[in-house]
């Protein structure tokens, strides 16, 4: 792969913006990241989970399964544009930039894609929990009114 300048606004607005893609990866170390792919296979697992429970009602353990690994996509990008724009400007460059004479300045709008990646990650961190734990409790009231009668 061809050694080109990196930047870090934009592998913190690919994360932030088209998240689960892994495309932030891509961008950083090309076609030979694992790290593109799996969070590319997740996502597409995600969506596929997404159908399976509206298909069965909620029921096929697989979709639920799949729409856990979808979540964890979502999250890993929005975690990587914190890690990724905290991240010092010269160990960023000396990691994904080296040999390369033009640097990195972080600025404000790195500052704002965190504080947005921050905001609608934990919102949904907050809203997937939510959810997993009312259908658990949905699940064990219905076992029980399964057993009373």
């Amino acid at each position: 792969m061809k050694n080109t300048f990196k930047s870090k606004l934009v592998v913190c607005l690919l994360s932030l913006f088209l998240p689960g893609t892994g495309l932030h990866w891509l961008y950083l170390k090309g076609k030979s990241s694992p790290w593109f792919y799996l969070q590319l296979i997740a996502l597409l697992l995600g969506v596929w989970g997404w159908f399976e429970l509206a298909h069965t009602e909620k029921e096929s353990l697989l979709g639920w399964f799949a729409v856990a690994l979808g979540h964890i996509s979502l999250l890993a990008s929005w975690l990587a544009t914190l890690a990724l724009g905290l991240r010092p400007d010269d160990r960023f460059d000396a990691q994904f930039n080296a040999g390369q004479p033009k640097k990195n300045q972080s600025g404000w709008l790195i500052i704002i894609c965190m504080i947005i990646a921050l905001m609608v990650g934990a919102f949904v961190l907050m809203s997937g929990l939510a959810i997993a734990f009312e259908q658990y409790f949905i699940s064990q009231v219905e076992a029980a009114r399964e057993i009373s009668q």
